[in-house]
């Protein structure tokens, strides 16, 4: 594939699908998202925990109102009924035209009704039943601060299976991460070891400063490739530097394109509080409006993100 092409080439041909995601409280502050997301973005919507899932269905309605491409986040554990679910899968469909959704297992250590896991939830058959076509689910490159090891191994065996007996087309869909290296290292060991066949969306983080980067990932466990962020935290004057994913970019691109097998199809960018900012600096990327810097390894875009 990269026979001809670029670096340039490859980064802009491995981001042109990227998708960019809100939370209902970060959508309360956009006035209008025509103004900074272009038309049929897709856009997924958290479900966090201990948040009213009435608030991510009226942020998915604003959005398809709005002319963009709504994804809804299903957390297992926050779901409180098999009735809860239908209902709301019924009206999404029904209304608002929803054929994509994400579902996780949800970050809270007590359920709150009768499903424990993300499977649970896909045996019920209903996100076939109101027609939705593609469904993610949850990858961790870095492992999960919830779940062991050899259950994490043994949730991909269970999405692979599933997968092979459904007609949605299933994906792997990550948590951020700051580096290329433990997310290829990642991605082989799932297709040698646990058989994984579904493709790969990797989550990066948007542009944010060094400070919030860390909080962010504290907060959702990230592992070994913190250790980027907290190299350049201490240097103090450096935390409220505004932090551009462009070398991890760069390098997944390059490294996805060397490797016919890697199971890496996209990515998946989590604004983490700047979305006008990251939307912007995704847009530059997908416009080819950016100089490689060799000396980084990354790149600069040549427009203005505010």
């Amino acid at each position: 594939m990269s026979g001809h092409m670029t670096d340039k080439d490859l980064i802009i041909d491995f981001m042109k699908t990227c998708t960019v995601e809100v939370t209902p409280g970060g959508a309360a502050k956009v006035e209008d998202f025509r103004e900074i997301l272009r038309p049929d973005t897709t856009v997924y919507v958290t479900f966090l925990p201990g948040s009213d899932f009435a608030d991510t269905v009226k942020t998915v309605r604003r959005l398809r109102d709005e002319g963009m491409n709504p994804v809804p986040h299903f957390a297992a554990r926050s779901i409180p009924s098999k009735a809860f679910l239908e209902d709301n899968l019924k009206m999404l469909q029904g209304e608002v035209g929803v054929e994509e959704a994400l579902l996780i297992g949800g970050g809270v250590d007590n359920p709150v009704g009768e499903f424990h896991c993300s499977m649970q939830v896909l045996e019920t058959q209903l996100f076939e039943k109101y027609g939705i076509k593609k469904l993610g689910v949850a990858g961790h490159p870095e492992g999960s601060p919830d779940i062991p090891a050899a259950d994490v191994s043994k949730a991909i065996r269970e999405k692979n299976a599933y997968a092979k007996n459904t007609d949605m087309s299933m994906y792997l869909a990550t948590q951020f991460c700051f580096e290329a290296e433990p997310i290829l290292a990642w991605d082989k060991k799932i297709r040698e070891e646990d058989g994984n066949e579904l493709p790969v969306h990797i989550g990066i983080p948007g542009l944010a400063t060094i400070k919030t980067l860390i909080k962010h990932a504290q907060a959702c466990g990230i592992g070994a490739s913190m250790r980027v962020l907290t190299r350049q935290a201490a240097n103090i004057a450096k935390l409220m530097t505004v932090r551009m994913p462009d070398k991890l970019t760069h390098d997944l691109a390059v490294a996805v394109a060397k490797d016919p097998d890697c199971l890496i199809k996209q990515c998946h960018l989590y604004p983490l509080g700047g979305l006008k900012k990251s939307a912007a600096w995704l847009y530059a990327v997908q416009d080819g409006e950016f100089d490689m810097d060799a000396k980084k390894g990354g790149f600069k875009v040549n427009v203005e993100i505010g």
